[in-house]
């Protein structure tokens, strides 16, 4: 009786609910992202054990070596989705990286059985590290030199043992923490240098602990010491390269473009100085304000500095580059007028396209406005409209965006809008102002949803809102009245406000 039991119409629709939800999840899994990142980490698996198998032929040899190739790229897998999501989705970032590791394992392999020394795998573990460190971050360039690092002790004929994993442990952990960045063209070279020390101890302790001859020892570690040094140097000459690859800028590089004899910065201050004055202070705002929530201060900087390029090509309607005369878009409706300052970005965009700015830089130009409203064009096109039109729609005076998708990109953002809008207060500018206004506008985009897509948290933008009220205090502050010559007329207050506004 049981089995023909009625159910309730509330039961069969939880069901219901439950099996398209359980659907829904089976979909998400079987989209053509997941199945291109399964079948590249296939890949990967094949190709590693191909490797490792030389010369072996066996399926009895290979088949247990195979089983711990799809343990070690499953763990690495899991990683990299844990700490590095966006590679899942770019499936050339995942190409690239397979690649690297399918490389270096080779090399190891073959020079090994080819030469019979294990310093190898120290240099292919220590490259590993500092490109890793390079093109990502710390955390995640520790974590995947340790997957390759096990990977290349089985790759080593008959060394798979501790310490060769140890000497290879002490270059990744050297290299991994001493390289945060790279801004003089030395940095490498220390940290080969400190990675060399590191490296040539472990080897002469392990090697003590084995007790093996006092001339063993010191040849032993300087050969994986000699090893380690020269991938600094390797590196460093193949830095561009890497940069083009991983599609990434490193510190040296930003400082380059941050220099002011770039074309395209020398333009923006030839063609429109006002948006370039605009751009060097937003540089100083967004560094700072980046700093103090442990971001790339100076990524922030120069990609304030390019922000605003598109303006290059109608500079005249922008009114930090009026100097004093009359708008043009007096004489345009607010629909024409919006269009102008929106094709900013795009103007923008192909300009970087053209002078070849790195992907870095260009996102600062797609982002600095989101998707947020021209208010004051909406507000005229709602005064001009006839009470028999409908209201002008608010998705008609918004930016395309997108909206900012990283820490940086969101600074710039807020600085921009934050320092146009202390710019335009009438008055004494007190900190007490700045910082109302500086609060406001943040909670203003907040409330928007222009920060939905960074990881930004209310943390980080209260210490971002301090630091901007802080740097833009002191761009704003008084000054001390001129004292007059005796026989000079004395002007009016309000002449007085009017020379001390311009002095600023």
């Amino acid at each position: 009786m049981g089995f023909w039991k009625k159910t309730s119409p509330r039961r069969s629709q939880v069901r219901k609910n439950i099996t398209a939800e359980r659907f829904s999840r089976i979909s998400e899994l079987a989209n053509t992202d997941f199945c291109t990142s399964v079948l590249i980490w296939l890949l990967f698996v094949v190709i590693c054990t191909l490797i490792l198998s030389i010369p072996q032929a066996g399926i009895v040899e290979v088949a247990p070596l195979a089983v711990i190739v799809v343990l070690i790229s499953l763990g690495g897998a899991l990683y990299i989705h844990h700490f590095q999501k966006r590679i899942t989705k770019n499936h050339a970032r995942a190409l690239v990286l397979v690649g690297l590791f399918v490389l270096l394992l080779a090399i190891t392999r073959l020079l090994t059985l080819s030469t019979g020394e294990t310093f190898w795998a120290t240099g292919t573990a220590v490259t590993t590290a500092i490109i890793m460190t390079i093109a990502y971050n710390q955390r995640f360039a520790i974590g995947m030199s340790i997957f390759y690092a096990i990977l290349a002790c089985f790759a080593v004929s008959g060394q798979q043992d501790i310490s060769l994993f140890l000497t290879m442990c002490a270059g990744i952990f050297t290299c991994c923490f001493s390289l945060k960045e790279i801004r003089t063209r030395m940095k490498l070279l220390e940290v080969s240098t400190l990675a060399t020390a590191m490296v040539f101890i472990t080897v002469l302790c392990l090697d003590y602990l084995a007790q093996k001859p006092t001339a063993d020892m010191f040849k032993n570690a300087g050969w994986h010491a000699l090893a380690t040094f020269l991938v600094g140097l390797f590196i460093q000459s193949l830095l561009p390269l890497i940069e083009k690859i991983f599609r990434i800028a490193t510190s040296m590089t930003l400082l380059d473009y941050s220099d002011a004899n770039q074309p395209l910065l020398k333009r923006l201050a030839m063609e429109a100085p006002g948006t370039f004055s605009h751009s060097l202070l937003l540089g100083s705002i967004a560094e700072a304000a980046a700093e103090a929530i442990d971001c790339n201060g100076l990524l922030c900087r120069v990609g304030a500095y390019y922000h605003d390029i598109g303006k290059i090509n109608k500079p005249s309607y922008f009114v930090e580059n009026e100097i004093g005369s009359t708008s043009r878009h007096v004489e345009l409706s607010p629909a024409m007028s919006q269009l102008i300052i929106v094709g900013h970005v795009k103007d923008g965009i192909e300009m970087a396209k053209e002078y070849g700015l790195p992907a870095v830089l260009r996102q600062f130009i797609e982002t600095h406005h989101g998707t947020t409203l021209i208010e004051y064009f909406y507000s005229e096109a709602k005064k001009k409209q006839d009470e028999k039109q409908s209201p002008p729609s608010e998705s008609e005076f918004r930016y395309a965006g997108p909206k900012p998708r990283t820490k940086e990109a969101a600074i710039v953002m807020l600085a921009d809008t934050v320092e146009g809008a202390v710019r335009s207060m009438h008055g004494e500018l007190t900190p007490t102002k700045i910082e109302a206004a500086v609060h406001n506008m943040s909670m203003k985009r907040l409330q928007d949803g222009q920060f939905d897509e960074c990881e930004l948290s209310l943390r980080e933008l209260s210490q971002i809102e301090a630091s901007i009220s802080k740097t833009l205090a002191a761009h704003h502050h008084g000054r001390v009245a001129y004292p007059k010559a005796p026989d000079e007329p004395q002007e009016t207050k309000t002449q007085s406000n009017q020379n001390n506004q311009k002095n600023h």
